[in-house]
């Protein structure tokens, strides 16, 4: 991407990537909404049309993130050639209270009615993922991310959803100096980071096909020789042998800054030469009080457990470091969400890039959102009990605009 050309610049990749968004023809949307609003529709539609708004709000603190909704309601409204007033309350990124309304809808009923299940399942998980997100680069503001949450997603629009709502996040903590996540690891929700294509170099496929770490990465360079190269390390449990096996392979990259190291073991076992004892001890060399600092049973795992824990990567810094290659860059996966990372600044770990899909929300309950109308023809009424989303849309109107 170069800067001069407008087309290719990240908003423009942004663009691209939200413009395709579906389903937009009513008989889909009406096979996936719930019965009642399809019902209601009907309905409507005998007894007569009224102009509605709705309130779109979620229980939980979150960072807002829903231009993914507002661009599929307006692809849904251009399709079917109908009129879509929208009311956003925040600037995509800001942080909202606990049920604080995110959006207000307005328009005709039997338009709206079967919308309601799509614009909820587009919206709630979405802006606590971003929260997510945002707290994680929060936490360690100096690292970069990888976005690698396609695989944990159960199906595209679930990744769609999650790709945006990392990226939204990452821009919020930008914003205040973080760099957040820089990329992710497939080409369809590239555009979300402002890429054309997804990051990332090999899987542990690669290094079994190959038979050995170090014939994986000669590989990889054959193939991809002008490419920075990231090499797993941990599928034979000899991360410090074979890493320091393809550095000497690789001297020029290695000096270069252009070969990284990545961390992936899996929490059945320790890194190559650790155990609980000697990882106490790494930890000592180079963070000294950490360890005396940790306050639950997962921090203390994270800090000198199994898997890929701070004693581990500081192992393999102090290695890489006593060898020569100094420039060779150490890239950590495997859990790292809000608390992991947490307790990886804590520790003051040497990564130099995170990959991670640990944003997708865990306790997926904290991510319902709900839709309330609020005023039928101009006149508000809503259900005892949310008398509160009355006086946030008196209040809303000029932030309203019609996205038809």
């Amino acid at each position: 991407m170069t800067a001069s050309d407008p087309h290719n610049s990240p908003q423009a990749a942004l663009q691209r990537a939200l413009g395709t968004l579906g389903p937009l023809d009513e008989k889909t949307i009406e096979a996936r909404t719930d019965a009642y609003f399809g019902r209601t529709r009907h309905i409507v539609e005998h007894f007569g049309d009224s102009r509605v708004t709705y309130a779109v709000f979620i229980r939980r603190p979150v960072i807002a993130a829903c231009g993914l909704v507002v661009q599929w309601l307006k692809n849904v409204a251009k399709a079917q050639g109908f009129a879509l007033e929208c009311r956003e309350m925040y600037a995509e990124g800001e942080w909202v209270g606990a049920g604080e309304p995110l959006l207000y809808l307005t328009g005709s009923f039997i338009r709206l009615a079967p919308l309601e299940t799509l614009v909820l399942q587009r919206i709630g998980s979405t802006c606590v993922a971003a929260h997510n997100a945002y707290q994680m680069a929060m936490a360690l503001p100096t690292i970069p991310f990888l976005a690698m949450d396609a695989r944990h997603c159960a199906g595209f629009e679930m990744q769609e959803q999650m790709a945006y709502a990392a990226g939204v996040g990452s821009r919020a903590a930008q914003k205040e100096g973080a760099r957040g996540f820089i990329g992710n690891a497939n080409d369809a929700t590239a555009g979300f980071f402002g890429l054309d294509a997804g990051l990332g170099t090999m899987p542990h496929a690669l290094i079994g096909y190959a038979g050995s770490t170090l014939r994986a990465a000669e590989m990889y360079d054959e193939v991809y020789p002008n490419d920075p190269l990231t090499v797993l390390v941990d599928y034979f449990g000899q991360e410090i042998t074979d890493a320091l096996a393809v550095c000497r392979r690789f001297p020029e990259r290695a000096a270069k800054g252009h070969l990284s190291v990545r961390l992936d073991t899996h929490g059945g076992r320790f890194l190559e030469g650790l155990d609980p004892q000697t990882s106490y001890g790494v930890l000592e060399r180079h963070t000294p009080g950490t360890i005396r600092r940790y306050r639950s049973d997962q921090e203390l795992r994270d800090l000198v457990g199994t898997g890929v824990s701070a004693a581990a990567i500081w192992r393999m810094r102090e290695a890489l470091d006593h060898a020569g290659f100094h420039h060779v860059k150490i890239v950590v996966s495997s859990g790292f969400n809000v608390a992991k990372c947490s307790t990886m600044r804590d520790a003051h770990a040497p990564i130099d890039v995170i990959g991670s899909g640990s944003f997708i929300p865990d306790r997926w309950s904290e991510t319902y959102a709900t839709a309330d109308i609020v005023a039928y023809d101009g006149q508000p009424r809503v259900k005892l009990g949310r008398e509160f989303l009355l006086q946030k849309v008196r209040d809303s109107h000029e932030t309203s605009k019609d996205i038809s």
